[in-house]
């Protein structure tokens, strides 16, 4: 990667994304996009404002900018999906696509990423495979599967050099959560510091995958720096950190705010996509073939996120 051409550049991982990158790779060399102009990634580097579904437009500014690099992250997330599952499938499908043909125009090289929102109520539930029975029950999964498929398509159809993974639930202290099933991972810590107390819309016992966000920003570029010749999976591994439970969170926060409270509100919506996806899952194929390798566990991840909250 030389010129990279991020989609989706305000959302929750690309906020972090692009900074990372231009660290990385120089701030000239990274251009951010998005439907809405942000005034950080605006004056920090190259900005485009840009909408996914225009076709002509993405190919324009991928062109303009001598671009060798597509990261597309521009999607509809899991809880707002489920409230509009048409808009969700224009913008999540149509947009990939689009970015997917300009890559194969252009000749690029691709990221995308996929989630465990991808698996279904028949997947294995604990220690779930790299390869096995996907059957989502929710759009945002529908997409994810045909997008993981779409992309191993244009790999072996065309030959674009496409790779992702698929993220559990992320958190982070820069973003705010955008509308996903596993938000409360995020809030829980805003409210310990604000409140001392945090109503959980997920039941008590609801095992997710979770990930700290500066490993999930290391595993793109891992990924994407990696040999081709030694992925056997390409599009679509398996990746995660911590498999935890929302009192897995307080206790972890007791630690450090021993008068921390948590009660349940259940949201059924969200509490049914969560109950669809797995316990845990099995990450070995990435750390055969490109070395993955998370280095936050909950404990670590709960004190850095405190401290950085409380510094906000």
């Amino acid at each position: 990667m030389k010129k990279i051409l991020v989609t989706g550049a305000m959302g929750q991982i690309g906020s972090e994304l692009v900074g990372k990158l231009r660290e990385t790779y120089g701030t000239s060399n990274v251009i951010a996009t998005d439907i809405r102009a942000g005034e950080g990634l605006a004056t920090e580097g190259p900005f485009e404002k840009l909408d996914v579904t225009d076709a002509d437009r993405m190919h324009a500014v991928a062109k303009q900018y001598n671009v060798d690099t597509i990261m597309h992250l521009a999607a509809l997330l899991s809880a707002n999906a489920e409230a509009m599952p048409k808009v969700a499938w224009d913008l999540n499908m149509g947009g990939l696509v689009n970015a997917l043909e300009v890559a194969r125009e252009l000749d690029l090289q691709f990221f995308t990423p996929s989630s465990i929102g991808a698996f279904g109520p028949s997947t294995p539930k604990d220690n779930t495979p790299q390869d096995t029975l996907q059957r989502p029950t929710t759009m945002y999964g529908v997409n994810k599967v045909a997008g993981e498929l779409l992309c191993d398509y244009y790999y072996q159809r065309y030959g674009v050099d496409t790779r992702g993974v698929r993220y559990p639930g992320l958190i982070s202290y820069v973003a705010p959560p955008g509308g996903g099933t596993t938000d409360y991972a995020v809030e829980i810590y805003y409210e310990a510091i604000k409140n001392k107390i945090y109503t959980s819309y997920i039941a008590e016992g609801t095992y997710m995958d979770m990930m700290y966000m500066p490993d999930a920003l290391n595993a793109i570029i891992q990924l994407m720096e990696a040999d081709p010749a030694k992925l056997v999976h390409r599009n679509a591994f398996n990746i995660s950190a911590i498999s935890a439970a929302p009192e897995d969170f307080a206790q972890a926060i007791r630690q450090h705010i021993p008068e921390f409270k948590m009660t349940y509100d259940v949201d059924p919506v969200r509490q049914k996509i969560a109950d669809s996806w797995p316990n845990s899952i099995d990450s070995s194929a990435a750390a055969a073939e490109w070395g993955f390798r998370a280095e936050y566990d909950l404990a670590k991840m709960t004190g850095e996120m405190l401290e950085k909250i409380k510094e906000k």
